[in-house]
């Protein structure tokens, strides 16, 4: 449905261009903010804007916006002085940076909670909140002090809002699914007694209790992410877990804010070794021919692309967002030469190994073909972009409704398989089985080999009870992320029953073959008076899912 609309995947928006430079907004022009709220309002404007451009997720950062936050300082600072001096009061400089600092306070909390409830309210053209994910990076301020201070500032707030999370109809606090926050784990927050380990603290906290933020680790990522020029980057997904590839313009500068993905499409490794029956030799063959499929399907995408006008999207492509083009100039440049990233997606590594081994992946006796498996569709992707000029990258799909979909259709091909097509969903990218007893430690060390070799994206998770009491074991499992692993989230329970007032975990429950959500102190089955939070993909989901997602979510076991 959006092929046809010449409609692209995920982006950065470009939000520093934006505000700093102006921007225009459906046929009005909005010039540079004078305030860090105003900053906050244009900031959603442009999500919703943008969120009707394309189809996936989009990403911005908080340091975009941390800037104005001096322009407010210095405006209410004016503000004091012209009021003290109406006064006839002269209360000192002291006193004046005081109120100023408190003023400003109550400034930079409006504009976040413009952030949080405009997301959550905003409805685009499609019919969806937008996919929103906020990126909060101390680091990003590089060595302007004055700057990441206020930014820490920004990030607190943004986190204590997010703690708080947002009422529902019947006015309780609830969690909400967007804003998605990434908070990154850096040499100066993540151990006790660094200058900003009081946030780390601030965002295990809120993680126990509202799933979110998630964590990248600097550390690793300055490791993966690696330019022409050998200099490593640290930056935010476009969305949930797509990364672009690393990008030197033609300044010689990294470039990530502003670019974007043309699209994805996945191929079905389960499907690959069930119609080789086994056999390794037809395994390869046949996988060559998916692949070559995949291809011809995701250079359908790119041509249906090309050609298209900046006027398709002004907000995206003549105004800031991603680009500044001339009205009536096609896209082009923008899709070849690695500005933009193309997706070869993958699901059901797992069951893939099961079925050609015998053994899960986590197996050292079948690890080494679920490592072989991974390269080889990475070397598909260097080989189509040498071909093409275009920046294939090979994606860990999210699977969101696609998993019983696929579930579905191999049960439909190949009937029931033990262990491998006898529940209706199959497992997420390269991720450990959700039944597999496994540790949070072990499991995110594991996985960590082949988020590597997953560079277009990819997430990790481990799945935890309720952990509000324990947030030392939730900072243990963050320094674990920032020491081992680029990308990674911990998903608890954030349940809550309308009918009495339940907090706690909603039971999945079997009724007539078919499962539903039921609130274990009422036994309340009614879905328009549950409020349930899972992580179902990578962003938190709280309509409730299919069949397939439902099963799946029931068969997770703890890792910690």
């Amino acid at each position: 449905d959006y092929y046809a609309q010449h409609m692209h995947n995920c982006d950065l928006v470009n939000l520093d261009d934006m505000l700093q430079n102006g921007t225009v907004i459906s046929g009005t022009l909005i010039e540079k903010p004078h305030s860090f709220s105003t900053a906050c309002n244009i900031a959603t404007q442009i999500i919703a804007q943008v969120a009707s451009s394309q189809y996936g997720g989009q990403s911005i950062s908080l340091t975009h916006l941390a800037p104005f936050v001096d322009v407010s300082r210095k405006k209410i600072r004016r503000d004091v002085e012209a009021e003290m001096r109406d006064l006839g009061i002269d209360p000192g400089e002291e006193k004046i940076s005081e109120i100023v600092e408190k003023r400003l306070r109550e400034e930079i909390k409006r504009g976040v909670q413009t952030i949080q409830y405009q997301v959550v309210t905003l409805m685009t053209t499609n019919g969806q909140a937008p996919f929103i994910t906020v990126f909060m990076y101390l680091n990003e301020a590089g060595d302007n002090q004055r700057l990441k201070s206020d930014l820490a500032i920004v990030i607190e707030e943004m986190l204590r809002q997010r703690y708080q999370g947002v009422k529902n109809e019947a006015g309780v606090w609830i969690t909400p699914a967007f804003p998605k926050l990434i908070y990154v784990l850096e040499d100066d927050n993540i151990y006790e007694g660094q200058p900003y380990y009081y946030l780390t603290k601030l965002a295990a906290k809120c993680t126990a209790k509202r799933m979110v933020p998630d964590y990248i680790s600097e550390k690793k990522m300055l490791e993966y992410k690696v330019d022409k020029n050998g200099e490593g980057h640290c930056f935010t997904c476009m969305g949930c877990r797509s990364f672009l590839t690393p990008y030197v313009d033609e300044n010689g500068k990294p470039k990530y804010y502003g670019r974007f993905n043309q699209g994805v499409v996945t191929i079905n490794l389960v499907d690959v070794a069930l119609s080789s029956g086994g056999d390794f030799d037809k395994f390869w063959k046949i996988f060559d021919e998916r692949l070559e499929l995949c291809h011809k399907a995701l250079m359908c995408r790119h041509n249906r692309l090309k050609g298209t006008l900046s006027d398709a999207a002004p907000i995206l492509w003549q105004y800031g967002a991603l680009a500044r083009l001339k009205k009536g100039e096609p896209i082009d440049k923008l899709l070849y030469g690695g500005y933009s990233t193309i997706s070869l997606g993958y699901a059901g590594l797992y069951e893939c190994c099961k079925y050609m081994t015998g053994k899960s992946h986590t197996d050292p006796a079948a690890k080494p073909f679920a490592l072989h498996v991974m390269q080889h569709m990475n070397d598909a992707c260097t080989k189509w972009k040498e071909q093409h000029n275009i920046d294939f990258s090979l994606y860990g799909t999210p699977l969101e409704s696609t998993t019983y979909k696929f579930a579905k259709c191999l049960q439909k091909r190949f009937g029931l398989v033990p262990g491998i097509t006898d529940r209706n969903y199959i497992t997420n990218s390269y991720h450990v089985h959700v039944t597999e007893p496994i540790d949070a430690f072990t499991k995110l060390k594991f996985e960590s080999e082949f988020q590597r070799l997953s560079p277009g994206g990819a997430i990790s998770y481990v799945e935890v009870p309720n952990m509000q009491d324990n947030l030392e074991a939730v900072i243990k499992v963050m320094q674990f992320i920032y020491e081992n692993i680029m990308y990674a989230e911990l998903n608890t329970k954030s349940d809550y029953c309308q009918v009495c007032g339940y907090d706690g975990e909603i039971s999945i429950v079997q009724e007539d073959g078919k499962l539903v959500w039921e609130c274990p102190k009422c036994h309340n089955r009614d879905q328009n008076k549950l409020n349930v939070a899972r992580r179902t993909c990578g962003y938190i989901g709280t309509q409730f899912w299919n069949q397939g997602r439902t099963a799946e979510i029931k068969d997770r076991v703890l890792h910690l």
